[in-house]
């Protein structure tokens, strides 16, 4: 996963164009629209405002642009017509971007209107927990010492990780080596110094910190 200048440079490009789509749901009211009406206005703006392509659509056989995960929806929730976005949802938009071969991934969880405060605790605490993950990457530091500082952080607000999905690297793959787990145990797993070589391969750990709610019935 190691990265020269001149591609760091195109990742950044990919990445500032990607943090583009999220100033556009930043600035769009959400509720009252399905899932689906999202993922179509995403991908005319990736299209034709970027002149960009929607990295997710296509692959593995996914026919959308974004994965659009509403409430109890832990990860990767698939668009739909039925799915309208109502006063006290969350709803996280897990998008990518290619441009020029270098594909961004990230992904925001919105609070639409009056949000319940269990469901914006939830919010807080796995924003944190991602911070954490960023924090301990260092010179010296391990894999496993990511994936404990993000449990570790969870835990103590209450929540468990999921074990299905974890992080992954970027490039011109959607999918490259290494593998972020949500836990681990310090000490264990790949040095960074091996893992990571510049500041921008560090957006991987973003994907790294979602938390699994207690569980509840329907919605908020």
């Amino acid at each position: 996963m190691t990265k020269r200048p001149e591609e760091v440079a195109l990742l950044a490009e990919s990445g500032r164009l990607l943090a583009s789509v999220f100033g556009l749901l930043d600035r769009t009211s959400l509720a009252g629209r399905s899932t689906l009406e999202i993922d179509e206005m995403v991908e005319r703006f990736i299209i034709d405002d970027l002149q960009a392509r929607p990295a997710s659509k296509g692959q593995y056989g996914y026919g959308f642009v974004l994965n659009s995960s509403v409430n109890d929806v832990v990860c990767h929730g698939v668009p739909s017509q039925s799915v309208v976005l109502r006063d006290g949802d969350i709803v996280n938009f897990d998008i990518t971007l290619e441009k020029n071969g270098y594909i961004a991934d990230s992904s925001k969880t919105y609070l639409v209107g009056k949000v319940h405060p269990a469901a914006r605790r939830l919010v807080q605490a796995t924003y944190e927990a991602m911070w954490m993950g960023i924090r301990a990457v260092r010179p010296g530091a391990r894999l496993g010492d990511i994936g404990w500082a993000i449990e570790r952080h969870a835990r103590r607000n209450g929540y468990s990780v999921v074990r299905e999905y974890c992080g992954h690297g970027i490039g011109r793959e959607m999918h490259e080596e290494p593998q972020v787990l949500h836990f681990g145990k310090p000490g264990t797993g790949l040095p960074c110094a091996k893992a990571w070589s510049s500041q921008s391969s560090r957006c991987s750990i973003a994907a790294g910190a979602a938390c699994e709610p207690r569980p509840t019935a329907g919605r908020w």
